[in-house]
C-alpha cells in the first residue's frame, strides 16, 4: 500500500511493529504521521501515549512530557505512567514522584507503579532533608580521594558516590568535578579492592545512556584504559571493569542490561565507528599472552553479550578471524608453555560465543563461511603431525560440541578425525587420552541418538576405563554413566565388560572422592570427580560412605563456594541425593540422565532403602558443616534447572526442626527469597515451602529476617490451595500467623496482599487444625488497629458469623474468634451495635465466654463488654437493659474467681456501668425538672 493511502490504523500497526522489533526512531515517524490523520480524541490520545513511549526509548525526555500532556488533557490513562518516567529521568523528582502518587491513588494495587514510588519518596525525602546536595558530594569526593583517610570512611564514601552517580544530576555533577581523571590517577597507586570497583563502577554510571559524557570518558582515558583495569587476578575488579564497558557500550548501541535487551538500529548506525573499533580491540585483547584468565573470560563474555544483527558483530567476526582466534583459545592447555592463560569456565564461555555468532549468521552462505572457518582451523593444525596440534584440534572440537552442533557434525564425523582419535587413545600419553575421552563425553552428551562415532567410542571408553590413572578412569566412568541414556539393545555387543558389577560402585566412589579431596589434584579433574559422583549417589551406599567422610563433605562445600560454573549442576545432583530431596517415585526432568542410569545398572529399590533416619543424619552433617553458605552461593547461578535443584535441597534441610536456625543464620532467608522469585515453577514452590517451615518454626521477631521475607508474603498466600495437603495448608497458615505477630507493618502488608477472602475459607473446614490456623491468623492480623478498622468495614455484618464460633468445641479457636471479635468492639461503634442487637451473639458471649473455665477466654469476654460499655452511652444503655450486666457485677464480687486481670476487668466494667447508670438517673431528673419549668 502506498505511503499516501495509509489510514492512521495502519500507521498504528506499522509503527507498533516496529517498537516492538526496537526501531524506534521510524517508529515515532509513523506515530506522527497517524496523528496527522486522526482527529477523534479517543484515538489522538492512543497515538499520543504511543509516540511518548518510543520518545522514552530514545531519551528524548521533554518531547515525552510534552505528549503525556497532551494525552492527559484528553484522558488519564498510561500516559501519566510515561510521564512519571521522563520527569525521573530529568531528575524532576517531585513532580515525578506526584504522578505515582496520582496514579496508586486511583489504582492502589498497581504493581508497577509501587516500586517506582517508594523509589522516588526516598530521593524526594532525601532531598527535601539534604539541601547542601553539592556540598555533600564535595566532602565525599575529599573522603574518598584521601589516601590517607581511615579505610572504612573511604569505602563508604566511594560506595556513596557510586550510588549518587546512579542520578543524573548527581552524575553530571560528579563529572564536572573532573572525578574521572582523579580515578585513572588513584587506581594506579590504591590497594583497596572495594575503593577501586567502587571507582570504576562510577565511570561506568556517568557514561550511562550519555554520549557527550562517554565520548568525553573515552577521548580522556580511552578504550585500553579499561581494558588494563579488566587485566586483573581479582574476580571484583573484572566485574568492575567488565561493568563500565558494557555501560559504554550500551550508551553507543542503546541496549540495556536485561536478558532480552535490543540496540537501537539508529543509535547503531550513529556510532557505527566507535562500536566498530571496540569489537576490534576486544578481539585482538582475547590471544594477549599478558592477560589474566579471568580478564579474557569478561572479554569474551562481552563480545558474546552484544552480539546482534544491529550492531552486525557476527559477521565481522568472522571477516576478522575471530572464529580462529576463539578456537585457538578453546584449544589452550596449561602442559604447553605456549599457552595463554585460561580459566575452568573459558571454554564453556567460548562455546556460548560460538553458538552466538552461528545463530546470528542466518543465511546459508554466511554458515558455510562459518563452517569453512572451522575447517581451515583444523586444516592448518593437521598439517603439522605433532601431537600438541592433535590435542589442540580435539579441545576444539570438544568446545564446538556445546556451542554450535551442527558446526561440530560437519568435522567431527569424518574418517580422518575419528581415526585421528581412535590412535590417540591407544597410546600412551595421559594428555591424549584425557583430551580423547573428554571429546566422546561431550558426544554421548549431547547427541539424542546412537551414531557410528558413538558406537565405536564404546570400545575406547573401555580401553580408557581400565587406566591405572585416575584422572583417565574417572573420565571414562563419566562417559559410561552417560551411555545409560541410550537403549541397552543399540550398543549391544560395544562393550564387554559391565563398569559398576561386583561391588565397583562403591570402589569406583571412593577413587572419585579421593581425587575430590585431594587439593594437590588439578581442578579439572575435581570436577570430573563432582560429576562422576553425581551418578555413583544415586547408590545408597555411596551416599552413607560418602557423608561419613568429613574431608570430602568439607571438599564439596568449598569447591561450591568458588563459583566454578563447571561443577554447579553435579554438586547439586550431590547434594540433591545426599538430602533425598524429591518425593518418592517422582521423576525430576532435570534428573533425565541419572533416572536412565539408575534404571540401567542399579534397582530401583535403593529409593525405598533409604530411611528416613539415614537422611536426617545426613541433613544433620551438612548443615553443620556449612551447606547452607555453598547453597547461597550456587543460587547466584543463572541456571533455572540448578536454581530448582537447590530449592529442592533447601526445603529438605528446612524441613528439619532443629536446622532452620541454622539456615536463617548462614543467609539461606535471602537466598530462598530470590529463589521464590525467580526459576521454574516447581523451584519457586520449593523455595517458598522452605521460607515457610522457617517461618513456621523460628520465632518471627528477628528484625533482619522479618523485613527479608516480607517480600515473599504474596509467593506464600499463594500456596494456600485446595490442591495441596491439609499438612501443607496448615504450615503455610501457621508461618502467616507467626510472621503476623511480628508487627502492625507485617500485619498490614499480609492484608494488604490478600485481604481476608482466601484465609476466612478455611475457618468453615472440617479439619480442626485448619479452622483453627486460620482463626488464630486472623486474630494477628486484627491486633493492627488500621486492619481492624478495614475488616469490619469491609464485612459490616461478619460479627454474628464470628460470634458462632464462640461455641466451637476447640478452646484455641474460641480464644483467637473472641479475641478478634474483642479487637473489633474496640474499633467500631457499629460492631458493638451489631452484638447487642443479635440475642444470639448476647447469648454466646455469656455462656461461651463469661460463664467459660477457660481464664483466657473468660478476660476476652469481659473485655468485649468492656468495649461495648465504654464504646457511647446509647450502646451502653442498652446492655444495662440485658441480664448479662448482671452476670458481670456478679463475676466482679465472686471470691472464687482467682484470675486477678479478670477480677480487674470485671471490676473495671462494672464500675462503668455504675457511672453510666447514675449518669443517666441524673439526665432523668434534669429532663423532669426542665419540663416543670417549661410547662407555659
Amino acid at each position: 500500500m502506498a505511503e499516501s493511502n495509509m489510514t492512521a490504523q495502519k500507521w498504528k500497526e506499522k509503527s507498533n511493529d516496529k517498537f516492538n522489533k526496537g526501531i524506534w526512531s521510524e517508529a515515532l515517524s509513523d506515530y506522527t504521521n497517524a496523528l496527522n490523520l486522526v482527529k477523534n480524541n479517543a484515538e489522538r490520545t492512543v497515538y499520543y501515549k504511543n509516540r511518548a513511549a518510543a520518545l522514552l526509548k530514545q531519551g528524548i525526555y521533554e518531547e515525552v512530557i510534552k505528549d503525556c500532556n497532551n494525552a492527559l488533557k484528553i484522558c488519564c490513562n498510561k500516559a501519566l505512567y510515561r510521564r512519571c518516567q521522563a520527569l525521573e529521568a530529568l531528575d524532576r523528582f517531585e513532580e515525578a514522584y506526584r504522578d505515582a502518587e496520582i496514579i496508586i491513588s486511583s489504582d492502589p494495587n498497581n504493581k508497577v507503579i509501587q516500586p517506582v514510588k517508594e523509589r522516588l519518596h526516598e530521593i524526594v525525602q532525601g532531598c527535601r532533608k539534604d539541601p547542601h546536595h553539592s556540598a555533600t558530594i564535595s566532602q565525599m569526593l575529599d573522603l574518598a580521594f584521601n589516601v590517607s583517610a581511615e579505610k572504612k570512611k573511604r569505602e563508604i564514601a566511594m560506595t556513596s558516590l557510586f550510588m549518587l552517580a546512579r542520578y543524573k544530576a548527581s552524575a553530571e555533577e560528579i563529572f564536572q568535578k573532573e572525578v574521572v581523571s582523579k580515578i585513572t590517577e588513584l587506581i594506579k597507586v590504591e590497594e583497596n579492592e572495594k575503593v577501586i570497583c567502587s571507582a570504576i563502577r562510577i565511570v561506568g554510571e556517568i557514561c550511562k545512556n550519555n554520549i557527550k559524557r562517554t565520548e568525553s570518558v573515552m577521548r580522556y582515558v580511552g578504550l585500553l584504559w579499561c581494558l588494563e583495569i579488566m587485566n586483573s587476578t581479582s574476580p571484583k575488579i573484572v566485574n568492575a571493569s567488565q561493568y563500565c564497558l558494557q555501560n559504554i557500550l550500551n550508551t553507543y548501541s542503546g541496549m540495556n542490561n536485561e536478558r532480552d535487551a535490543k540496540p537501537d538500529k539508529t543509535l547503531c548506525e550513529t556510532h557505527k565507528n566507535e562500536l566498530d573499533m571496540i569489537l576490534s580491540c576486544l578481539l585482538n585483547s582475547i590471544t594477549n599472552k599478558m592477560i589474566t584468565g579471568l580478564a579474557r573470560d569478561a572479554i569474551i563474555e562481552l563480545i558474546t553479550h552484544n552480539i546482534h544483527t544491529a550492531l552486525n558483530w557476527a559477521e565481522q567476526l568472522v571477516e576478522l578471524r575471530g572464529l580462529q582466534k576463539l578456537l585457538e583459545i578453546a584449544s589452550q592447555l596449561e602442559e604447553y608453555e605456549s599457552s595463554l592463560d585460561i580459566t575452568s569456565s573459558t571454554r564453556t564461555v567460548i562455546s556460548m560465543c560460538l553458538a552466538k555468532i552461528y545463530e546470528n549468521t542466518y543465511c546459508n552462505d554466511d554458515k558455510r563461511t562459518f563452517i569453512n572457518a572451522t575447517e581451515e582451523f583444523i586444516r592448518d593444525k593437521l598439517l603439522k603431525f605433532d601431537t600438541e596440534s592433535k590435542v589442540r584440534i580435539v579441545l576444539a572440537i570438544t568446545t564446538l560440541i556445546f556451542g554450535p552442533l551442527d558446526v561440530a557434525e560437519a568435522v567431527i564425523f569424518k574418517p580422518e578425525i575419528f581415526e585421528m582419535i581412535f590412535a590417540m587413545s591407544k597410546t600412551d600419553d595421559i594428555l591424549q587420552q584425557k583430551v580423547v575421552c573428554e571429546c566422546i563425553v561431550a558426544v554421548v552428551t549431547k547427541y539424542k541418538k546412537v551414531s557410528v562415532f558413538i558406537r565405536r567410542s564404546v570400545n575406547i571408553l573401555e580401553n580408557l576405563y581400565q587406566s591405572k590413572d585416575d584422572s583417565i578412569r574417572i573420565r571414562a566412568l563419566v562417559g559410561f554413566c552417560k551411555l545409560s541414556k541410550f537403549d541397552k539393545s543399540i550398543l549391544s555387543g560395544c562393550t564387554t565388560i559391565e563398569p559398576f558389577a561386583d561391588g565397583a560402585t562403591k570402589k569406583l566412589a571412593k577413587v572419585c572422592t579421593r581425587v575430590l579431596i585431594n587439593h594437590k589434584k588439578r581442578k579439572d579433574i575435581r570436577t570430573w570427580a563432582v560429576e562422576g559422583l553425581s551418578y555413583l549417589t544415586s547408590y545408597v551406599e555411596v551416599k552413607e560412605e560418602l557423608i561419613k567422610d568429613r574431608q570430602a563433605v568439607k571438599a564439596m562445600i568449598e569447591l561450591a563456594e568458588t563459583n566454578d560454573q563447571s561443577v554447579i549442576f553435579g554438586l547439586t545432583i550431590i547434594l540433591v541425593n545426599l538430602c533425598d530431596a524429591y518425593d518418592k517415585k517422582e521423576f525430576i526432568p532435570e534428573m533425565t540422565e541419572l533416572v536412565m542410569f539408575i534404571r540401567r545398572y542399579f534397582s530401583e529399590e535403593y529409593l525405598t532403602k533409604d530411611g528416613n533416619d539415614f537422611v536426617e543424619k545426613r541433613l544433620c552433617v551438612l548443615a553443620n558443616a556449612g551447606v547452607t553458605s555453598a547453597l547461597v552461593n550456587l543460587a547466584k547461578t543463572d541456571s533455572w534447572n540448578c536454581k530448582e535443584l537447590i530449592a529442592r535441597i533447601f526445603k529438605a534441610i528446612c524441613s528439619q526442626h532443629n536446622l532452620r536456625k541454622i539456615v536463617i543464620d548462614e543467609g539461606g532467608t535471602e537466598a530462598l527469597l530470590s529463589l521464590s522469585l525467580n526459576g521454574t515453577d516447581k523451584g519457586k514452590k520449593y523455595a517458598l515451602r522452605a521460607l515457610v517451615h522457617l517461618a513456621y518454626t523460628i520465632f518471627p521477631g528477628i528484625a533482619v529476617f522479618g523485613q527479608i521475607i516480607m517480600q515473599a508474603v504474596r509467593p506464600i498466600i499463594n500456596l494456600l490451595n485446595s490442591e495441596c495437603s491439609v499438612n501443607e495448608n496448615c504450615e503455610t497458615l501457621t508461618a502467616l500467623c507467626n510472621l503476623a505477630s511480628i508487627n502492625d507493618s507485617m500485619r498490614k502488608h499480609i492484608f494488604k496482599e490478600t485481604g481476608f477472602e482466601k484465609i476466612e475459607d478455611y475457618m468453615y473446614d472440617d479439619n480442626i487444625i485448619l479452622k483453627r490456623t486460620s482463626a488464630e491468623l486472623i486474630n494477628n492480623l486484627v491486633l493492627c488497629r488500621d486492619v481492624a478498622i478495614q475488616y469490619f468495614e469491609q464485612r459490616p455484618y461478619q460479627i454474628w458469623h464470628l460470634t458462632l464460633f464462640f461455641m466451637d468445641k476447640d478452646e484455641d479457636t474460641v480464644k483467637a474468634m473472641a479475641g478478634t471479635v474483642a479487637m473489633l468492639t474496640a474499633v467500631s461503634e457499629e460492631a458493638c451495635e451489631q452484638i447487642l442487637y443479635l440475642n444470639s451473639s448476647l447469648k454466646f458471649l455469656y455462656n461461651n465466654l463469661l460463664s467459660n473455665p477457660n481464664g483466657d477466654i473468660q478476660r476476652k469476654g469481659i473485655k468485649i463488654l468492656l468495649n461495648i460499655i465504654q464504646n457511647t452511652k446509647d450502646i451502653a444503655t442498652k446492655l444495662m437493659r440485658t441480664d448479662i450486666m448482671e452476670a458481670l457485677r456478679a463475676l466482679s464480687k465472686d471470691d472464687a474467681v482467682l484470675n486477678k486481670e479478670i477480677k480487674e476487668l470485671a471490676l473495671e466494667a462494672a464500675a462503668e456501668w455504675d457511672k453510666i447508670r447514675m449518669n443517666d438517673k441524673s439526665d432523668e431528673l434534669s429532663q423532669s425538672t426542665d419540663n416543670l419549668e417549661h410547662i407555659d
